[in-house]
């Protein structure tokens, strides 16, 4: 019974507390619910209200709250970025059109107008109260209008953009061509100043195998001196014989004299008739003597000197070697720079000193140096003689002093070319229509020059030019000058040149030629001579000498 007591007390107890906790927690969520519901009350009257005033169209100032749920600053902010970067792609484009120099200068106006408008649309007191507002004082209807105006103003932009865009890029396109064209041509130009240089060096340096033939014939010359002077000898009559064919050859090159003596000899039908007048430098003229000394040449007669031999060419007779005593001209052409040698890529060739050797000049003195003799043949070294030379002194030179092929085509080689005619005294005096000449094979009437007195017209403007304003150095342009109506025109087929530095001569001209000229910086004795004209040099050359052999010479 009592346990039957306990276990009904038991129950009781349990049920209470089970009642209990039901009741708190039913309490707990209603209390909870009651909580959420209120919130969310609260929430919808706030957005309700807002929503009513901007959907009147008042202008009135947004709360706190409603700031912190519908941003308005920030679009703020993106509208004014949107209108100042189409204004800053306007000032772009506007500046490129200026750069450009556009054809069309109405579009250039027109993004300038575009960009103006741009300032002055933030430039509004209204829009520019409304761009330095803060945070709680934004004026909706003011912000609508502001960017409502943006926006017409960017379409318009695109617009423009759009349609100027073909003409603009192709002018880009134009430009930037140009650019590269003239950046591409400073760097044509000098790398040609550069070859012009390079080119001048390998032309002008003496080859390995020229030196060694020259110090070979030295060293026999010094080892054997009675076998080649010619002091206290008498020299033989026929150096002064006028009937005889008298040439002149004035060089410094040994092997390049023997061709040009040697050429003439073999295609000559006398040769014993014939008579050459070589002169060298103090420095070469014992090689020469040797090399003309151990072969006869056909019976050609052959007389060597120095230019030192001749005592009347002294500074104070010979103009350029008065003004080769002058500072400024030895700094002209013995500054050794690669800036000063390359100013003047035209008349580089020019600066080179042998334009005031006077192995150059000695042409202008031939009658004072043959006094006896009243015609003579000049020739240069770098020529190759290949038909007998005798119907020259048959020619009728009609009282003229110089016999030359005229080189002159088109306006090509005329003596506007050769001369300074901006200066009144040549312009005075020449034609620069005037056709020019060669030389390098010359046939002078020494009578008629003593007639005319071209020796001292030529000292006349060689004095006049010691300020080179007359011409650059060298001598055509004093020969030009100096033979200027005295000269008569030979048929081309006497002398073609050219083969120093055109490739394009033809070899049936070549073949017909009496006398062929390597004028140009490819002479034949250089690596740089051109192979296909090479060979017509190279077969005058006396291989079998052995000087020449233990030299290399033409390997």
């Amino acid at each position: 019974m009592a346990n039957t007591t306990l276990r009904s007390s038991r129950n009781s107890v349990f049920s209470f507390r089970l009642f209990v906790s039901a009741i708190t927690i039913a309490f707990l969520f209603f209390l909870v619910f009651s909580i959420l519901f209120t919130s969310n009350t609260d929430s919808s009257d706030l957005n309700l209200g807002f929503s009513s005033r901007l959907d009147n169209g008042g202008s009135g100032r947004r709360s706190v709250l409603a700031v912190k749920t519908d941003p308005l600053k920030p679009r703020l902010d993106q509208i004014r970025k949107q209108a100042e970067d189409h204004r800053s792609l306007v000032l772009a484009y506007a500046s490129y059109a200026r750069k450009l120099k556009l054809e069309n200068a109405k579009l250039v106006r027109v993004f300038a107008d575009l960009s103006r408008n741009y300032t002055d649309l933030i430039s509004k007191p209204s829009y520019r109260a409304l761009l330095d507002s803060d945070l709680v004082s934004i004026d909706v209807s003011a912000l609508r209008q502001f960017e409502k105006e943006v926006k017409e103003r960017i379409k318009v932009t695109r617009q423009v953009i759009s349609e100027a865009k073909e003409s603009f890029d192709n002018q880009l396109k134009i430009q930037k061509l140009k650019d590269t064209i003239f950046a591409v041509n400073e760097q044509l130009t000098k790398a040609k100043k550069q070859g012009a240089f390079s080119s001048l060096i390998a032309a002008k340096s003496i080859p390995k195998s020229l030196h060694c033939l020259a110090m070979r014939l030295m060293e026999e010359r010094i080892a054997h001196p009675e076998k080649y002077s010619d002091e206290g000898k008498t020299p033989p009559p026929e150096l002064e014989d006028p009937k005889l064919y008298h040439y002149a050859i004035f060089s410094d090159n040994v092997i390049a004299a023997s061709v040009v003596v040697n050429s003439a000899m073999k295609n000559s039908k006398e040769p014993w008739k014939h008579v050459f007048h070589v002169v060298t430098d103090k420095m070469n003229l014992g090689a020469m003597q040797v090399m003309f000394k151990m072969r006869d040449y056909n019976g050609a007669h052959i007389e060597v000197k120095a230019v030192e031999d001749y005592k009347f060419l002294n500074s104070s007779y010979v103009p350029v070697l008065r003004q080769l005593e002058s500072a400024n001209l030895q700094r002209f052409y013995f500054e050794n720079k690669l800036e000063n040698a390359t100013k003047d890529t035209t008349n580089m060739k020019f600066r080179n000193p042998k334009y005031l050797s006077m192995l150059n000049h000695l042409r202008f003195y031939l009658p004072e140096m043959y006094p006896k003799l009243h015609r003579i043949l000049f020739l240069d070294d770098d020529v190759v003689v290949q038909r007998d030379l005798t119907g020259l002194w048959k020619i009728d030179m009609d009282g003229k002093v110089n016999g030359a092929v005229e080189t002159c085509f088109g306006s090509f080689h005329r003596y506007a070319q050769y001369m300074n005619f901006s200066h009144p005294l040549i312009k005075e005096k020449f034609n620069p229509k005037a056709c020019g000449w060669a030389y390098g094979m010359n046939f002078f009437d020494l009578d008629a020059w003593r007639k005319e007195k071209c020796t001292e017209q030529y000292h006349y403007w060689q004095n006049l030019n010691e300020n080179r304003t007359l011409w650059k150095l060298g001598t055509l342009p004093p020969g030009l000058i100096t033979f200027y109506s005295t000269t008569k025109p030979l048929e081309k087929s006497w002398h073609v040149l050219g083969l120093g530095y055109n490739p394009s001569i033809s070899m049936d001209e070549i073949r017909n030629a009496a006398v062929v000229h390597f004028n140009g910086n490819m002479k034949p004795w250089l690596d740089i001579a051109m192979n296909q004209f090479r060979p017509l040099w190279t077969k005058y050359v006396d291989y079998e000498m052995e000087f020449v052999q233990a030299c290399n010479f033409g390997l």
